[in-house]
């Protein structure tokens, strides 16, 4: 069950990967108009509304999302099905239809069913039709049907098994829409402090990939909150709307890469060099970007108990950015170029307040991580085993891909063809299942340069990479493609 939902996480990373778009063309219509919509110039109001072609239709690109990643073959069939299944069911459900079928006033439905079109149901859309693409893809029907065979029956499959779907969730959906309203209501009728649990959970999470879980019934329109989409939209409250997503900034832009130096000052005098290059390339990717797991990674298992602390310091972000009403929004992350284009929307409130915050958690994270690491002897990155120096091999041609060389040296110490079954990449790490962990090589995959590697059960193991990830995975699909 933990690796299925691993996976849905891994799924969703593309579609979330496509936010960034909105946020950056939604920022600079923002920049050129910050009054509204962009009444006061055309050419504002032209982005503002491309960005919200995005943002406004996260549930579609879920569905589509999903189904590819989750189908076998991350076959473009699988992803045309995601989009059938769920027209299908959002057009059955839809206040009007189920109007139609109760003998109701529109007025008079369970107004759950106006939130039928939700990132929830486009999920649930795209695991359908990735479920049926698994199932069906390679079917051969009889003759006179032929056309109709392999892929071309996935979208109808998709479409026949929502039609089961629609008629469950017609029942279903009323029950789980109210209990995830009340679970989302309950942690933001705390306030400030439903925020800073919402941060402590939300990086607990992160080792096991199932914060996006926990992160859709804030973050998007599952629960009536979506705070991404309402602040980008300008709908809501200032001060308020954004409170699930400003305490990010202080602790990414500046908590961590601060937690990085400590742990660069903590290391071993000569393995120095080799964590700093780690370091300051993490600290770079949390501060400019907002992608964090390089920078967690490094430490997150190596010593657990600094990643809780860690965990409480982003929950306080949280909740003093939220007590003081600073407000800042990210389409993709908690980085300097979304903090940079959401900073003139009309819903940002003090978000410069958030820079100076960072600042005292950049202190906080400095001297709190180097005081317990060198107190408790923790072995984060320089401080535990040694990681052996990447030999250069003899003939190596020094303008050969780097990916390539990477990707080969990870494949060979993961145990090649003989023990790898299959691979797979989310957006900072490879997600490896293998026949035997014995016959893994864990000091060969760290001399690559790695930041870390994650066991995460008898035959699956992830290899933190970085952002450059989807560069080494395609290398090794390459090998294994030979």
């Amino acid at each position: 069950m933990m690796k299925y939902l691993q996976r849905i996480g891994r799924s969703l990373m593309l579609p979330v990967a496509v936010l960034p778009a909105a946020a950056i063309l939604m920022g600079i219509g923002y920049w050129i108009d910050p009054t509204g919509w962009g009444a006061d110039n055309p050419v504002a109001a032209f982005l503002i509304k491309a960005g919200s072609s995005i943002i406004d239709n996260m549930s579609i690109l879920f569905a589509v999302g999903v189904a590819l990643g989750m189908s076998k073959q991350k076959d473009g069939s699988a992803a045309l099905s995601g989009l059938v299944a769920y027209l299908v069911i959002t057009t059955l459900l839809s206040t009007n239809s189920v109007a139609m079928l109760q003998g109701l006033d529109p007025e008079k439905v369970n107004p759950a069913f106006a939130k039928i079109g939700n990132q929830f149901v486009g999920i649930l859309s795209g695991l359908v039709a990735a479920t049926m693409y698994n199932r069906f893809s390679h079917v051969k029907l009889p003759d006179a049907l032929a056309f109709f065979s392999g892929k071309r029956l996935v979208p109808i499959m998709s479409a026949v098994s929502m039609l089961v779907v629609s008629l469950i969730m017609f029942f279903v959906w009323p029950a789980i829409f109210t209990g995830l309203v009340s679970f989302g209501e309950g942690i933001s009728k705390l306030s400030y402090i439903g925020a800073g649990l919402y941060g402590f959970f939300n990086r607990l999470l992160i080792p096991t990939g199932l914060h996006h879980a926990l992160n859709s019934v804030f973050w998007f329109d599952v629960a009536g909150i979506n705070d991404i989409g309402n602040f980008w939209a300008g709908k809501g409250e200032k001060g308020i709307t954004g409170m699930y997503q400003a305490g990010y900034f202080p602790i990414m832009m500046f908590g961590l890469p601060a937690a990085g130096l400590a742990m660069y000052h903590t290391a071993k005098t000569k393995q120095r060099k080799q964590v700093a290059s780690l370091m300051l390339a993490a600290g770079f990717a949390a501060f400019f970007t907002g992608v964090t797991e390089p920078l967690e990674f490094a430490f997150m298992f190596a010593a657990p108990a600094l990643y809780f602390v860690h965990a409480v310091l982003t929950g306080i972000s949280l909740a003093v950015a939220s007590f003081f009403h600073w407000t800042a929004g990210f389409g993709f992350s908690a980085g300097f170029v979304d903090f940079v284009l959401s900073s003139r929307l009309p819903l940002a409130n003090q978000p410069y307040m958030l820079i100076v915050q960072g600042l005292v958690f950049a202190v906080i994270y400095y001297f709190l991580f180097r005081f317990l690491i060198t107190k408790f002897n923790l072995a984060t990155p320089g401080r535990g085993e040694e990681v052996e120096e990447a030999v250069q091999e003899e003939g190596t041609d020094v303008q050969e891909n780097k990916f390539t060389v990477m990707a080969a040296k990870i494949y060979e110490g993961l145990g090649g063809d003989a023990n790898v079954t299959s691979v797979d990449n989310c957006v900072t790490r490879l997600r490896v299942e293998v026949k035997d962990m014995k016959a893994v090589d864990q000091s060969k995959i760290k001399a690559t340069g790695v930041p870390g590697i994650n066991v995460v059960g008898d035959t699956s193991i992830q290899v933190i990479v970085g952002t450059s990830v989807q560069f080494v995975a395609d290398e090794i699909e390459k090998i294994r493609g030979k």
